[in-house]
């Protein structure tokens, strides 16, 4: 195989990733020649409604994937909190790389720690799941919906449009914008979402090829991780716009998961955790979310989807 070409969404920080991704291949194979494919999503094409009110799973890779099948890319590098739990017949992700800091952060036009935020403060983010979990922090915040890439999130908030957002560390540090961060927010308070701050890399089933080159990139710890967090998303049936959190840590043999259902508004939330042996990664998440279920879990969710958010 000569060449491998990369899929990937347009946004800066998705081009940053695939541009990592692109240059360990080429440290690794120095002879092969990497090219990257940008291919525009659904959900890059709609920024002016809020991602749960639009509708569907897959909205940041339906379209990569169809490329994907055509043989138009190789590879594709997603944001595993972005993946679906379910492929295209003859599509899958055999690789995730090692994760990134998992922690929501905390950015305030002030510098001001979300514990000192004025009552009605207005607060920014595109997800449900941090609405939810920040609502049952502190019930006295304005919040409010904002979508667009980091610079335009940060530039929205240095205008004064918002008095703080939360964004996700793990792009922030990869795009270097570090030092913006007020402070982060523990996975204690708010359980991050699944596969936050971990890359995957989908390819075609059969492809043994393009597996050879890619598969050094696999970190088998964050690879049992994430799917331990996928089988609890699975089996609640929620796609990334869902107040639906879980956090997976490998600790020597064992693997130890923290989840979370929540109400939008926050007033109703579970919060639930589960451990086990690593070898039962990729059945632990499944137990964790019955358990959630059977708590009150199912009638929580039954109202965020009868509102007419995306299942």
């Amino acid at each position: 195989m000569k060449s491998i070409t990369i899929g990937t969404r347009g946004s800066k920080l998705a081009l940053w990733q695939a541009n990592f991704i692109k240059s360990k291949i080429e440290e690794k194979f120095p002879s092969l020649k990497v090219e990257i494919k940008i291919i525009k999503t659904t959900g890059d094409k709609i920024l002016d409604v809020p991602l749960a009110k639009v509708g569907g799973k897959g909205l940041f890779v339906k379209e990569i994937e169809e490329e994907l099948l055509s043989r138009g890319v190789d590879i594709a590098v997603h944001s595993m909190k972005d993946v679906p739990t379910f492929f295209p017949d003859g599509l899958y992700l055999p690789i995730i790389t090692e994760r990134e800091d998992c922690r929501d952060a905390f950015i305030s036009k002030d510098n001001v720690k979300l514990s000192e935020l004025k009552a009605g403060s207005i607060i920014g983010t595109s997800s449900l799941r941090r609405r939810s979990q920040l609502c049952s922090i502190r019930k006295d915040l304005n919040i409010v919906d904002l979508r667009g890439n980091i610079d335009t999130r940060l530039t929205k908030l240095k205008k004064g449009e918002y008095d703080a957002i939360i964004l996700a560390s793990a792009g922030l540090k990869r795009m270097g914008f570090e030092n913006s961060i007020t402070e982060y927010i523990s996975v204690d308070q708010m359980i991050p979402a699944i596969g936050q701050g971990a890359l995957g890399i989908e390819t075609r089933i059969g492809d043994t090829r393009v597996l050879e080159i890619v598969s050094f990139l696999k970190d088998e710890k964050t690879y049992k991780e994430v799917e331990a967090e996928r089988g609890f998303l699975k089996k609640l049936e929620g796609g990334c716009q869902v107040p639906i959190g879980c956090f997976a840590q490998v600790e020597g043999k064992s693997l130890s998961l923290n989840g979370f259902v929540g109400s939008v508004d926050g007033t109703s939330i579970i919060k639930e955790s589960l451990s086990g042996s690593i070898d039962d990664f990729d059945t632990l998440g499944v137990t964790l979310a019955e358990k959630i279920l059977k708590m009150g879990g199912k009638e929580i969710l039954d109202q965020v989807y009868g509102c007419g958010d995306i299942r």
